[in-house]
C-alpha cells in the first residue's frame, strides 16, 4: 500500500470511531401495560433529535434506546416519556398525565415514586391516544 492509502484508511478509521463514540445505548425501566403503551412510549422517544432506536418490551417493562449523547440525554428522554403519562426510573408522570391514559394503560403505580411537577400543557402530537381499545387486559 502507498502512504496515501494508509493515511486514507487511518482517516476513515478515526472518523468511524468518533461517530460510534457519540452513540450511547442503554436500557431503562418504563411502566406500561399494553401495545398502546408501547406505541406511545416509543413515539415519545423517537420524536427526539438524536434518538436512533427505541424499543419497549412489555414483559420486563424495559426500553432499549440508542441515542447520540451529543444531541440528547437520558434525562430528556425520560422526561419526554413522563410527559406522556408513563413513569420511568428517573421521573414520574404527573397525576393528570397518568389519569389521561386509557383505562387499559393505567398500571399500578408505586407509592414511593418521585413526585415531580411536569408542565401538563402538551401539544396535540403528544396527547394520549384514547381511541380504540387495548389488545390486553390487566
Amino acid at each position: 500500500m502507498t502512504t496515501k492509502s494508509i493515511v486514507a484508511v487511518a482517516f476513515y478509521f478515526l472518523i468511524a470511531i468518533n461517530v460510534q463514540a457519540a452513540n450511547k445505548s442503554e436500557k431503562i425501566k418504563v411502566n406500561g401495560q399494553c401495545d398502546m403503551c408501547k406505541n406511545r412510549i416509543e413515539n415519545a422517544v423517537k420524536s427526539l433529535d438524536g434518538v436512533s432506536k427505541a424499543l419497549w418490551t412489555k414483559s420486563d417493562k424495559s426500553l432499549a434506546i440508542t441515542y447520540d449523547d451529543k444531541s440528547t440525554t437520558t434525562q430528556k428522554i425520560q422526561t419526554s416519556i413522563a410527559m406522556t403519562g408513563h413513569d420511568t426510573e428517573m421521573f414520574s408522570a404527573s397525576e393528570s398525565g397518568y389519569n389521561e391514559l386509557p383505562a387499559c394503560c393505567q398500571y399500578k403505580r408505586d407509592g414511593n415514586r418521585k413526585k415531580n411537577v411536569h408542565n401538563t400543557a402538551q401539544d396535540s402530537s403528544k396527547q394520549a391516544d384514547k381511541s380504540g381499545s387495548c389488545c390486553d387486559s390487566k
